[in-house]
């Protein structure tokens, strides 16, 4: 078995020895021998066990959908699930874009577009509405 399973190249566990040829088997000392077994199908290699992810796949669609996130499915801390600092970095993103946008249509001039940005820096507007 053990050479068997060095010529196929995988484990012992996954060799299939044909349980009605023991003794042809048995004689078969030598790795020419063995590699006979296998092309007469005395010895072969067993497939691969199937792992499905059918489960995990309807688990993750319903996890889109908003199921499964309750208070007692949660390890982590608000911070860890979504960080502040992603948030913040993307309200900043999102008012100085505004703001760059009101500057070169000529909406606001640089002196209120810089007061605007400190504010908006400072945390004074919550998003783009308020």
């Amino acid at each position: 078995k053990r050479l068997a399973a060095s010529i196929l190249g995988c484990g012992a566990k996954k060799v299939w020895l044909d349980p009605n040829e023991q003794t042809e088997i048995a004689n078969a000392n030598s790795r020419q021998n063995v590699r006979k077994l296998i092309k007469d199908g005395l010895v072969s290699k067993k497939h691969v066990t199937v792992h499905s992810k059918a489960r995990h796949q309807r688990h993750m669609d319903a996890k889109r959908k908003g199921r499964h996130t309750g208070y007692g499915h949660r390890k982590g801390t608000q911070n860890a699930r979504m960080p502040f600092k992603v948030l913040w970095m993307r309200r900043m993103r999102v008012l100085r874009r505004l703001l760059r946008k009101y500057r070169e249509a000529k909406k606001i001039d640089k002196h209120l577009y810089h007061e605007l940005y400190m504010q908006s820096k400072g945390n004074q507007y919550k998003n783009k509405r308020v």
